[in-house]
C-alpha cells in the first residue's frame, strides 16, 4: 500500500468530479510542493520570521573516510566558548547562540544580512561509533569532530570474486 500525503482538497475532489479541476490537479500540487520548498529554504537562512531576532543555524557536512565519521560545522563568529557539543543515543548535538553585536548609535546600514540567535542541531549518526575517542577541534570558525569507527565496523570490507 502506497503512502500518500493528506489533501483535503482531494475530499472535494472525490465528491465533485469537475473536468478542468482534475486537469489541473498536479499542477496544482506542484506548485504547493514548490511554495513549501521555498519557504523552509528562507526559513533556513533567516528570513520568514514575524519577529526580528533573526535565526541562525550552523552549515554542517557530515563524512566518512576508512577509519572515522567527520563532522564539520561552520560558525563563523563564534569561539569554542560559545558551543557545546554532546553525544546521545547515536546523535550528535550541536547547540550554542550567535550573539548579535551591541547597536551603536550613528550607524546606518544599508543592508544587514548577518543573522543571530541560539541553536540546536541534531545530527543522526550511524551506530558504529567508538563514542569514548570522539575528538573536536576548533579553528577559524570551522567546528570538527573526529568520531572513530568501532572495529568492528573497520572490518566489514569483504572482496567478492567476479567470474
Amino acid at each position: 500500500m502506497a503512502l500518500i500525503r493528506w489533501n483535503p482538497r482531494n475530499l472535494f475532489r472525490r465528491r465533485h468530479t469537475a473536468e478542468p479541476v482534475e486537469a489541473l490537479a498536479p499542477l496544482t500540487e506542484i506548485q504547493r510542493e514548490m511554495n513549501r520548498l521555498f519557504d523552509m529554504s528562507l526559513r533556513r537562512w533567516g528570513f520568514g520570521f514575524d519577529d526580528n531576532t533573526g535565526w541562525f543555524s550552523p552549515v554542517v557536512d557530515v563524512m566518512e573516510d576508512a577509519n572515522n565519521v567527520i563532522v564539520k560545522a561552520e560558525l563563523p563568529g563564534l569561539s569554542k566558548d560559545d558551543v557545546q557539543v554532546t553525544l546521545q543515543d547515536n546523535c550528535l548535538i550541536l547547540k550554542g547562540e550567535k550573539k548579535h553585536e551591541e547597536e551603536r548609535k550613528g550607524r546606518n546600514y544599508y543592508r544587514a544580512e548577518s543573522s543571530y540567535g541560539a541553536f540546536h542541531r541534531v545530527i543522526e549518526l550511524p551506530s558504529y561509533i567508538d563514542t569514548k575517542k570522539a575528538d573536536a577541534q576548533f579553528k577559524n570558525g570551522v567546528l570538527q569532530i573526529t568520531l572513530p569507527k568501532t572495529e568492528e565496523a573497520r572490518s566489514k570490507l569483504i572482496e567478492i570474486k567476479i567470474h
